[in-house]
């Protein structure tokens, strides 16, 4: 692999190197950025802001949304620097160099926290798929075995053990690099040679993935027992509502078995890529589409686990319009009110004095 690959040189193909291919990749970049910041803070403001959702499963939502907005934050925007650097024509970014000798470069920042932050989102998607197991499985011992604390606690471990695990590559290997990749458009690892190290990831990743995918099969299948027992008890006073799960419990544990298949199709690419450049591959085209691929599902998992649900739908338009109800009721409020009240008690004692004024005219037409 060559030292010094500029990205006027890189091998990208029409993907990434034509005018009109970096033009798309530009906007996608920028697009992704907006939906990404924007999906995962208000469902951040959501969960945070609703008491109900003060949950062990609305915590481990909200780990998963902060671990996607850190990359809409942190790796997007970096990308897009360089990209609209290259595409207005100026001076490129010394950094995005393979030979540059900066002290402080961006990837050494943005490339664990990429890296960490799909780890966290695998591991909090298990955690995700084993307590909506326990809901389904175990309803009625749920509350004792998943606890606010237990959930914390593995949050905090998760965060620890997949950033630990990010930076292993350049702790133990020896010939991996933090770069700017001008194929993936994006701070990745790059072995100098054939670097074992990097298969740390798949086989991390794919091992919580097999896992959350057995469990998923596991629930699934006792959801589907679960839902003929329901109906030939329908007619039954004794139903036993109480040992089945909800059906919100049953349409959460659909949402997550929906996430983990999103996740698993947009990371095995990637696997792939990891196992190709520890082989000493490069695969240029393929490495852009497969890392984008990736930093999208950040984006679509606020779609998958939380836009479904009917309840955060309303709270999420409560919050996107309580600007303008607040304006609107300001105005209300400074609207002349006692002159309706006038008008309203007028009119009342006029009602009310109209009889006596006709019985006064009556008595009167009668003395004459």
């Amino acid at each position: 692999m060559p030292e010094d690959v500029s990205l006027e040189a890189a091998r990208c193909g029409v993907c990434c190197c034509s005018a009109l291919g970096r033009a798309l990749a530009l906007l996608f970049m920028v697009l992704l950025a907006a939906a990404t910041l924007l999906g995962n803070a208000l469902t951040i403001a959501v969960l945070l802001g609703t008491r109900r959702y003060h949950t062990p499963h609305g915590y481990l939502k909200v780990s998963l949304a902060v671990a996607d907005l850190a990359v809409g934050t942190l790796v997007v925007p970096l990308s897009v620097h360089a990209e609209l650097a290259l595409a207005l024509g100026g001076p490129t970014p010394t950094w995005t160099s393979r030979a540059t000798g900066a002290a402080l470069h961006p990837c050494a920042l943005v490339g664990p926290v990429f890296a960490g932050c799909t780890l966290v989102s695998i591991s909090t998607i298990f955690l995700l798929t084993v307590e909506r197991a326990v809901a389904v499985l175990r309803p009625l011992h749920r509350d004792a075995v998943v606890t606010r604390r237990r959930t914390g606690a593995l949050i905090a471990l998760s965060w620890l053990g997949s950033f630990f695990l990010a930076v292993s590559p350049l702790l133990f290997g020896r010939d991996v690099a933090l770069e700017y990749n001008p194929c993936s458009r994006m701070c990745t690892y790059t072995p100098r040679a054939a670097a074992s190290a990097l298969l740390l990831f798949p086989a991390f990743d794919f091992t919580l993935l097999a896992a959350a995918v057995l469990v998923n099969l596991v629930s699934l299948g006792s959801l589907r027992r679960q839902s003929r027992r329901r109906r030939r008890l329908a007619l039954s006073e004794h139903a036993g509502a109480r040992s089945i799960p909800s059906r919100a419990d049953v349409r959460a544990a659909r949402s997550i078995g929906a996430l983990t298949l999103a996740f698993t199709a947009s990371f095995s690419p990637v696997a792939v890529l990891v196992v190709g450049n520890a082989r000493g591959n490069e695969w240029c085209s393929f490495s852009f589409f497969a890392f984008w691929g990736l930093a999208a599902n950040s984006c679509w998992n606020v779609v998958i686990y939380s836009a479904r649900e009917r309840s955060f739908r309303q709270r999420a338009l409560t919050l996107l319009t309580s600007a303008g109800i607040r304006r609107a009721s300001h105005t209300i409020d400074k609207r002349p009110v006692f002159n309706a009240n006038v008008c309203g008690r007028t009119h009342l004692i006029t009602n009310a004095l109209s009889p006596i004024a006709d019985t006064d005219v009556q008595m009167h037409t009668q003395l004459v």
